[in-house]
């Protein structure tokens, strides 16, 4: 059971560290690339659209596009699909993404085109010329747009990456803790390891000293008997010779 449970628990934040990591990367792009008519990626630009103008044919609002930058001798034909920035004074200086209608030239003979959206199929107002033209659309991925719009509100940064990041930091933070109880712990156990073996190293000491004491006392009584037998043996011998022909003449 706790190994189920570790390898879920495991999973979960592997799972995390994974849509973390990715929400960071999605941000760190969406904030360089996204909406930059001066960045691109690898020959390409990314937009959101902010429109159904193309909805019935291609892509709605909310996706997002990916638009080749144009090339020098790079032609462009009716039918084709280009993103550029609008000079109509309605929506001046907005980035537009219209199908080619026709061929055309503006005010001054340059020439350019005339665009529509294909939802309402009304022809845009202005010529769009190869100066405003920001490149032809490729494909687009539907509805990242609308998740970096959502990214972007306090709602939408709490849940995707401020709860992420939070999660991952409490996890590491009681895993951290946990390793430096199981230190304690294992330290505490060195520690009443080494006080047990130091304790039967005593326990050792005062034996080898009490068995060396007994070896002394019974040493000593060895050597003590022998003497105690030999000290009577040694009071028979008269100490004075002359003391004994005294006592025999009293005798007489």
């Amino acid at each position: 059971m706790k190994k189920a449970l570790s390898i879920i628990k495991s999973c979960l934040t592997w799972a995390l560290i994974v849509i973390a990591v990715c929400v960071m990367l999605f941000t760190i792009v969406s904030a360089i690339f996204f909406d930059k008519n001066d960045r691109s990626f690898l020959g390409y630009k990314m937009y959101i659209v902010k429109t159904d103008s193309m909805a019935a044919t291609d892509f709605s609002a909310g996706d997002l596009i990916f638009v080749k930058e144009l090339k020098k001798g790079d032609k462009l034909a009716i039918g084709d699909i280009i993103t550029y920035q609008s000079q109509n004074t309605d929506n001046y200086g907005e980035i537009i993404t219209h199908k080619i209608k026709r061929t055309s030239v503006d005010a001054e003979g340059n020439p350019g085109f005339i665009t529509y959206g294909t939802t309402t199929g009304v022809e845009d107002k202005t010529v769009v010329t190869y100066s405003f033209i920001l490149g032809k659309y490729t494909g687009h991925i539907p509805a990242v747009g609308k998740f970096f719009v959502f990214l972007k509100t306090p709602v939408g940064y709490i849940i995707c990456i401020l709860i992420p990041f939070m999660t991952l930091i409490i996890i590491q933070a009681i895993k951290s803790i946990n390793l430096f109880r199981q230190y304690k712990r294992e330290q505490t156990a060195e520690m009443e390891e080494e006080r047990r073996q130091l304790e039967e190293e005593r326990a050792r000491s005062a034996e080898m000293l009490a068995e060396l004491k007994r070896l002394q006392e019974e040493l000593s009584a060895k050597t003590a008997a022998p003497a105690a037998e030999a000290a009577p043996a040694a009071e028979e011998v008269p100490a004075n010779p002359d003391s004994e022909v005294k006592n025999d003449e009293d005798a007489k």
